[in-house]
């Protein structure tokens, strides 16, 4: 049975209602081509040959001696690591194609790969914005509120670093954002790559609430984290740090190069995504020669910049064709596909909303799997908005309903309503409507539809200002998943312990 829709749009604890939907989505589309195949095996062959002509820098001397030890070439005098292609098909041929996310709650469980799609709200903005208060520094009670919504909408599937609590030391900062999402959310977390030290405590914590010994822990990815390469052609101290402790432990790591094209990368859009392609396969590489069959996926960002002013531009059409691309080369090597949903806007307005959706329509007529940043970018994701985040899961869950099958039966063509209906009637009172009027279509989170002297009477309120009311509701009906109070008290103690010992210093 399909489970009821909401009765009305203010009801806070909505979300829960729409559980068996919304949980686990499959994309039924077939992915959108913008190149042909032996364009995009040009692309691949380009790359291969980037890797082996100049290579990569890489800061990391652990991540040197690990591609060393692999029989590439390493010089150190100038960190550059230049890969055979036979190195990068090798490891390619480990990747898993898809991957289980274990969550603490099986039901919050997710899969990448294949046609299945997850959904994962903003990360890694330093400010917080709101139509009432403005845009202020991202603070540990914000970040709480951001854990309490994302866990709140079934559409959105895992949890993140949805915004940068700068009260909160940074030696220590992980253990705050770790405990929230592990205390305020059953769903699978996301850790930062900032050293070896903070990612044990990280994964001894995931650990102690999941109730699993280290080798559960290693058999399969319970988190995930996101790396950036520095493009053009470097890697850094700790992104190149957290491929190889991620990829050791078994945790999923997504390799993302940042690429703006007429920026950090050729104005074209091929030169751009052959730059990315190379640099994804160099992180790739690495993840498989530390654990060959480590779970990684493919990740990609690469859109253009204002050529007046040099300012990042997304949800272009230029965003669009690279992500169309970027699920080509992606699919070309069989392995997982992550992209995103990303604005410009420095408002949760009409120009946020249009440049998103154009983002998620490259990402899932694309064929992504994981799309970053879903709810709440916004300011080229300088910024997490709190209305931006309410009308995105609004925008996500319109595309979750878009995958649904559509039946098509002779009960749901209807004959009999046709005839029992007939010439000049309506069909508000027929059988066949009576039967289905409930659940037949989608019941909006935010879109008023009422007429407009209805919507007038209501107080002519905006989406962005519906958006911040149904933010706050949410939080206000909120509950935290159940934790047993013996892990709690062990993870308290956890956290208690290591802050007496000086948490874990960040590596930069």
């Amino acid at each position: 049975m399909r489970p009821r829709r909401r009765e009305t749009a203010r009801a806070a604890s909505a979300p829960s209602e729409r559980t068996q939907r919304y949980r686990q989505l499959l994309n039924p589309f077939d992915p959108v081509r913008i190149f042909s195949a032996d364009q995009v095996e040009a692309m691949h062959e380009a790359a291969l040959g980037i890797l082996e002509r100049q290579g990569m820098r890489v800061l990391s001397p652990r991540g040197r001696g690990v591609f060393a030890a692999a029989g590439a070439s390493v010089d150190e005098d100038t960190h550059m690591v230049r890969l055979e292609r036979g190195l990068v098909e090798q490891a390619l041929h480990t990747v898993p194609a898809e991957a289980d996310l274990l969550a603490r709650n099986p039901q919050r469980s997710c899969r990448v790969g294949g046609r299945h799609v997850v959904f994962a709200p903003v990360s890694g903005p330093p400010s917080v914005s709101d139509a009432a208060h403005g845009k202020h520094a991202g603070n540990l009670a914000d970040y709480q509120d951001w854990v309490r919504a994302s866990q709140a909408f079934d559409v959105i599937h895992v949890l993140g670093q949805m915004v940068e609590p700068q009260d909160t030391p940074i030696h220590e900062r992980h253990l705050d954002t770790s405990y929230a999402q592990l205390t305020l959310g059953d769903k699978v977390p996301y850790f930062y790559c900032r050293g070896d030290g903070q990612l044990q405590d990280c994964f001894d914590m995931l650990r102690i609430t999941q109730g699993i010994d280290v080798a559960q822990f290693r058999a399969a990815p319970h988190c995930y984290t996101i790396v950036n390469t520095n493009s053009p052609l470097q890697l850094d101290l700790p992104m190149t740090d957290g491929i190889l402790y991620f990829a050791e432990h078994g945790q999923l790591v997504i390799i993302t190069p940042f690429t703006l094209a007429g920026a950090m990368a050729p104005i074209t859009i091929a030169g751009a995504l052959t730059l990315a392609h190379a640099e994804a396969l160099f992180g790739i590489t690495l993840a498989q020669l530390v654990r060959p069959g480590a779970p990684v996926m493919y990740g990609s960002f690469t859109s253009n910049v204002d050529m007046k002013s040099g300012s990042p531009a997304f949800g272009t059409p230029e965003y669009a064709k690279a992500a169309f691309g970027a699920g080509q080369l992606a699919r070309r090597i069989g392995v997982p596909w992550r992209c995103s949903s990303a604005t410009a806007a420095n408002a949760a307005d009409a120009q946020a909303a249009y440049e998103s959706q154009m983002s998620l329509w490259g990402a899932l007529l694309g064929g992504c799997h994981f799309v970053l940043h879903a709810a709440g970018w916004l300011e080229g994701g300088l910024t997490a908005s709190i209305e931006k985040f309410i009308l995105d899961v609004e925008m996500l869950q319109m595309f979750a309903e878009l995958f649904q099958p559509v039946a098509a039966s002779a009960e749901e063509i209807g004959l009999d309503a046709v005839a029992e209906v007939g010439p000049g009637g309506h069909f508000f009172a027929a059988a066949h409507t009576m039967q289905r009027y409930r659940d037949a279509f989608y019941s909006p989170l935010v879109s008023d539809w009422r007429n407009y002297g209805a919507w007038t009477d209501g107080g002519a309120k905006t989406a962005t200002e519906r958006a911040g009311r149904l933010w706050h509701e949410t939080l206000a009906a909120f509950q935290p998943p159940p934790l047993d109070a013996a892990v709690r008290e062990e993870l308290d103690a956890f956290v208690q312990r290591r802050r007496s010992e000086g948490g874990a210093p960040p590596v930069s």
